[in-house]
């Protein structure tokens, strides 16, 4: 909803009205100042609560200027590892909530639709699955904060979230195998918050992420460069079968992250603002068309192929 002058007042330092339509002027609480440039507000209902939200577009955050760059390997156990041996970790809900809420499921399971006793369990089901959802949302925007601040430049990989997270269930005719461990590795993938923290560095620092190539970054010697599945000896564990290199694998990979390459061509990281590998733009002519130009052209030769054709002189009239 639109936002117009004189809809919003204060009231003291905790509490403020707003002026709903077709609702009137309503009191919330004001967990934080309302800044001038907001344009528009939100009005949600979530888990039994009304929550309100104004919109604005915030400016990107400006880095040190000393061309750094941060390698970050997102993960499960360690949620982002960076190059530069520091780790955010990304909070859910603690064991005591989580047998809490597999209780309440179990319950839910077992009441019957549309009664008032599975709405009243369903309803804190929602509110502890939505305070897992904000504890991650805190810990993402902190974390890329902090991140967009200290350092110029960014490389993660390219990971394809919603190919990984798909279920491991398969069809009747050819069902798969370990589908629980999988379901397992799906939710801790969710949990973690990768997309959302990937969402959120780029709006933060834009032009200054850079995708590269996930392959073999868990499996390359930092040392030597030794490359072989067998260098990733567990989890945690990297060991060079070359060299005899021991650290924690997640910053193996930060660190081979942190000096990858670029996947696609318009992921380059520049100061201009603009990707310094973008592919090269063919001329337009005057009908519109793309003219056609070799690389390997010499300079006299481009301009011969982009310049129109002449046209031929008209004959007089007898």
């Amino acid at each position: 909803m639109a936002l117009k002058p004189g809809h919003v007042r204060r009231l003291n330092r905790h509490w403020g009205l707003v002026w709903v339509p077709k609702a009137g002027w309503v009191r919330f609480r004001r967990s934080r100042p309302i800044p001038r440039e907001a344009k528009s507000f939100r009005v949600t209902f979530k888990a039994g609560q009304w929550h309100i939200a104004f919109a604005i577009k915030p400016e990107p955050i400006e880095g040190p200027g000393d061309g750094s760059i941060i390698g970050i390997d997102r993960g499960v156990v360690i949620p982002l590892c960076c190059s530069d041996k520091t780790n955010y970790d990304v909070p859910g809900l603690e064991d005591r909530e989580r047998r809490i809420l597999k209780r309440l499921q179990r319950t839910e399971s077992h009441q019957k639709r549309g009664s008032g006793r599975r709405a009243r369990t369903r309803l804190r089901i929602n509110r502890m699955k939505g305070r897992e959802v904000a504890r991650r949302k805190d810990a993402i925007e902190k974390a890329t904060t902090d991140l967009a601040r200290r350092c110029d430049f960014f490389r993660i990989e390219d990971l394809r979230i919603k190919n990984m997270t798909r279920s491991a269930r398969g069809t009747k005719e050819k069902p798969c195998r370990r589908v629980r461990q999988k379901a397992g590795l799906n939710r801790g993938i969710l949990q973690s918050g990768w997309g959302l923290f990937t969402r959120r560095l780029e709006d933060k620092a834009p032009y200054r992420v850079e995708r590269v190539s996930p392959a073999f970054t868990s499996q390359h010697c930092v040392e030597c460069g030794y490359t072989a599945p067998e260098n990733r000896e567990s989890q945690a564990v990297f060991r060079c079968r070359a060299c005899g290199f021991t650290a924690n694998a997640d910053f193996v990979g930060s660190l081979n992250i942190a000096g990858g390459h670029p996947v696609t061509a318009r992921g380059g990281m520049v100061l201009s603002g603009l990707p310094m590998n973008r592919e090269p733009q063919l001329p337009a002519s005057r009908s519109g068309r793309a003219v056609g130009i070799l690389r390997h052209q010499p300079e006299e030769d481009v301009k011969a192929a982009a310049a129109p054709p002449a046209r031929r002189p008209r004959r007089p009239r007898a």
